[in-house]
């Protein structure tokens, strides 16, 4: 059967290696990634190797944002991870590569890497070029669409300017420009040390992505030889310099469920508290979209995420002994990086952070006692008190907030869409964007149990645990309720006695699932809690 798929005799002789490409027309991060699997093809063939190269699916949060079909988007980090292990285990193949390009096929990629345990290189797609209108000098992307919905409403732009934003913001292929999730996740995923030096930093459409693809054919063949295998590369201070580089470049909420994920695939003990002790000593330094000015296409002009390591680095504040998929320590890796040109303004000197701790803020209180993930980069503030006005699906939260009904002091309540209640734990970046685009971003603050779009800023917490579906906290909440959220003392309370809280709670009744049978009540019924990092594989003999 492997002949007419192109093997000839001396091949049967050679490591098999697979090439799981997240290629689809569904989205621009991942159109051209068929192109990629094909250079990686070419570079394990050219060091001795016999590739194949084989699809997983890919889904599009941007397209389904906002919509029933968001439920889907967590759920494919699953399918993809389950799909990789599938193909590679069932055919025997001795190592594979994976290339994806957006925010569920990579963390879903290093989750079958885990699984597998067999030598294994993650290849990011890249990222996009900035849109632009004629004319008009500022950079656009995904985001921009979005908060050009909540302009929009408020009149402060008219149809013709949102419909040149619209056609205009993303001009081709790559993941979205910022340091939202993709971005965010391919950065962990390198300094985590599964994909090659500076693979995260690079365009979508450029040489230096195609020659990233053939080193990572070739790097496979080469690990097979020295038995270099995921989970000698994937430990805990390896995580630890993921999260310490994820701090470092203000990047998405969503790399803290992901980590705590793939940790868990690995079994590393990596548990929400370790956000917080590693954030205690990290400073935010990079000024990237979406609470800063800056693109990821920017970083990657002035050398990407590399000299931002060596600084990190210097300081002691990465585990320079970690392996990487080179064989090398990332001490040796980072060991010729030049430091960034002299005036650039993209990441800041660590002697003047943009904000000394991180923005990833781990809250508990009586209203999240499993804890919940803030994104808080300062320009926000720190605390806020409000009124909740409270919505039990993101649909009645948006028709309101287009509508004007918000006002300023509103503690914006999303509950019902966590992991098991929405199910899928949709992201609220269209909630978020329109607050954002009516210019109430430091007006109003809003918590949910889903969680939240790389691209998502303003005062906003997620990941809500115990989520409004399992009788979390959340889901007592009433409309004008006073709700506490600080960064400081890393707290989010509402302000009742645990005696009308008890009473509350006795009322409550659970409401009947949204979906009984297909994939989602499928996953619904299996996925663990975000605090857990809604894993649908958790161990049999625990």
């Amino acid at each position: 059967m492997l002949y007419p798929v192109g093997f000839r005799p001396e091949d049967f002789a050679k490591p098999m290696i697979g090439v799981a490409s997240a290629w689809s027309m569904v989205t621009p991060c991942n159109m051209h990634l068929d192109q990629l699997a094909r250079e990686a093809e070419v570079g394990a063939n050219a060091a001795g190797g016999k590739a194949i190269v084989f699809d997983t699916i890919t889904i599009s949060d941007g397209i389904s944002m906002g919509t029933e079909g968001m439920k889907y988007s967590l759920v494919s980090r699953e399918v993809i991870a389950d799909s990789i292990e599938t193909v590679v285990g069932c055919e025997g193949m001795d190592g594979f590569v994976a290339v994806g390009g957006c925010d569920k096929n990579m963390p879903g990629s290093l989750i079958a890497m885990a699984r597998l345990n067999r030598p294994a290189v993650f290849i990011y797609g890249g990222t996009i070029l900035p849109g632009c209108i004629t004319g008009d000098n500022r950079p656009l992307d995904i985001v921009s669409v979005f908060e050009a919905v909540g302009a929009h409403a408020k009149q402060r732009i008219n149809d013709q300017e949102f419909q040149a934003i619209e056609s205009c913001a993303i001009p081709g292929a790559g993941a979205c420009g910022g340091m939202y999730t993709a971005n965010t996740m391919a950065s962990a995923i390198e300094a985590l040390g599964m994909s090659l030096p500076n693979s995260s930093a690079q365009n979508a459409i450029s040489e230096a992505k195609k020659e990233d693809c053939r080193r990572a054919g070739a790097t496979v063949v080469e690990m097979i030889k020295r038995g270099l295998r995921p989970l000698d590369i994937m430990t805990k201070q390896a995580f630890e310099n993921a999260i310490t580089v994820v701090i470092a470049l203000g990047g998405s909420t969503n790399g803290v469920l992901h980590l705590l994920a793939i940790a868990h695939a690995c079994r590393v003990k990596l548990a929400l508290d370790d956000f917080t002790r590693v954030g205690r000593r990290v400073p935010v330094l990079a000024d990237l979209k979406p609470s800063g000015k800056h693109l990821m296409s920017e970083l990657v002009a002035i050398g990407g995420i590399r000299p931002l390591m060596r600084m990190l680095f210097e300081v002691g504040l990465l585990h320079g002994d970690c392996l990487t998929v080179t064989g090398q320590t990332l001490r040796e890796t980072l060991t010729k990086v030049k430091p960034y040109p002299q005036g650039q303004t993209i990441i800041a000197p660590l002697a003047k952070p943009l904000k000394r701790e991180s923005h990833l803020v781990i809250l508990y209180g009586n209203l999240a006692p499993e804890g919940a993930v803030a994104k808080i980069s300062g320009k926000e503030g720190l605390r806020f008190r409000g009124q909740a006005r409270v919505f039990n699906s993101e649909e009645q939260a948006m028709e309101r907030i287009l509508a004007g009904a918000i006002r300023k002091g509103d503690v914006i309540v999303i509950r019902y869409e966590g992991p098991k209640g929405g199910p899928g734990m949709r992201e609220m970046l269209a909630p978020t964007s329109a607050i954002m685009g009516e210019g109430m971003g430091q007006d109003v603050a809003l918590i949910t149990d889903g969680r939240f779009s790389g691209g998502s800023h303003g005062f906003v917490v997620g990941h809500i645990t115990p989520e409004a579906y399992a009788g979390g906290p959340i889901a007592l909440v009433k409309d004008g309720d006073s709700i506490t959220i600080d960064a400081e003392t890393r707290q989010i309370n509402l302000e009742l006695t645990a005696r009308e809280l008890k009473q509350r709670r006795q009322a409550w009744k659970a409401p009947r699932p949204r979906y009984t049978r297909g994939v989602l009540a499928k996953y619904a019924s299996t996925v663990a809690s975000a605090s857990q990092g809604a894993v649908t594989d958790l161990d049999l003999e625990l």
